[in-house]
Parts: C-alpha cells; sequence; structure tokens
C-alpha cells in the first residue's frame, strides 16, 4: 500500500506542469530602456514629487477669486451688465426702408430713448451699421436675462427683433429683404 501511495505521488509530482526558471523577464528591464531613461530610485520619485507638490502650491496662491453674489451686491451687478451688450445672430438681409438694408451678420445691439421714443442702435466693431424705431413695451418675452435680444419669426415675410434692457423692454418688426 506504501509503494503505491508512494508510485502516485511520484507520478503527479513528475507529470505535473511545475517550471523552475532560472530568471524572468524583468531581470533586464533596467538594460533595455528604449528612450534612454534611467532607472530612478524611491527616494529619488518622492523627492521630485515633493518639489513639483510645492510649486503647485504656489501657483495656487495667484489665482484671482471671483466676486461672490449675494443679495446685498445684486444692484451692483446689474449695474455692471448695463455695459455688457447683447450680441443678435442675424441669418438673412433684413430691409428697414427703402435705402437700408442691414445684412447676414452678427451684431451688438443698444437700446437708447431719444425724446421719448426708444431705438435700437445695431454694432459691429465700433461702427453703427443701422438705427431703427422700436416700440417701447411692459412685457419681458419671458427672458431669464435683463439684458437681452433675440430675432423672433413674424410671418414669412418679417421678423421680430425683441430686446430688454435695466432701462426698457422694446420690439420692432422688419421686413426680410428679398
Amino acid at each position: 500500500m506504501k509503494k503505491l501511495i508512494t508510485i502516485i505521488f511520484a507520478t503527479i509530482f513528475f507529470t505535473g506542469n511545475v517550471s523552475i526558471a532560472e530568471s524572468d523577464l524583468w531581470d533586464h528591464f533596467g538594460d533595455q530602456n528604449v528612450y534612454g531613461q534611467k532607472a530612478v530610485s524611491d527616494e529619488e520619485f518622492d523627492k521630485a514629487l515633493e518639489s513639483k507638490l510645492k510649486k503647485r502650491k504656489k501657483r495656487d496662491k495667484n489665482i484671482p477669486k471671483g466676486n461672490e453674489f449675494h443679495q446685498s451686491n445684486e444692484t451692483e451687478f446689474l449695474k455692471d451688465t448695463k455695459d455688457e451688450l447683447p450680441i443678435l445672430c442675424i441669418p438673412a438681409d433684413l430691409k428697414f426702408s427703402d435705402n437700408v438694408v442691414l445684412p447676414t451678420g452678427h451684431y451688438q445691439v443698444i437700446g437708447e430713448k431719444r425724446n421719448g421714443k426708444p431705438y435700437l442702435k445695431f454694432y459691429q466693431a465700433h461702427y453703427m451699421i443701422a438705427e431703427i424705431p422700436a416700440q417701447e413695451t411692459q412685457d419681458d418675452f419671458n427672458e431669464d436675462n435683463v439684458h437681452f435680444v433675440r430675432l423672433i419669426e413674424n410671418g414669412e415675410k418679417q421678423v421680430k427683433i425683441i430686446f430688454g434692457s435695466i432701462d426698457f423692454n422694446a420690439y420692432s418688426i422688419i421686413n426680410i429683404a428679398e
């Protein structure tokens, strides 16, 4: 019986997939560096990492902090938005009168009241391209912003330009040039 058990264990031991290697693939890793880099010790790596983190902390101190928005400074925020001009994209040429055609493009729009009547001025860069009369309204056109300008379809041959600012809200209906 002892011989039988010895033969079984010997057979399993010698026929099993046991491989003993003198070295593995990682033994020559440092010798075959393609990029010409040298191996770095753990201490050198930690030292380099600490120096990078110190530089990052110094750099983070110089980042300017933004202004917080509170209910108390809401009026200042609204006064500052007056300087920001809304931009309108006009996808087709618009005809204001017989002579004046506003070409396709992007325009900054300023609303202005003269003699109690509102006007919309269209600018590209610092050049005024056109000025049109508008109708003042109390409607805010369900807009979320205080300053806005938008082009709305008003039939097949007309568009409606709506404008809103702190001073007034207005609209103007303009024909599409053919």
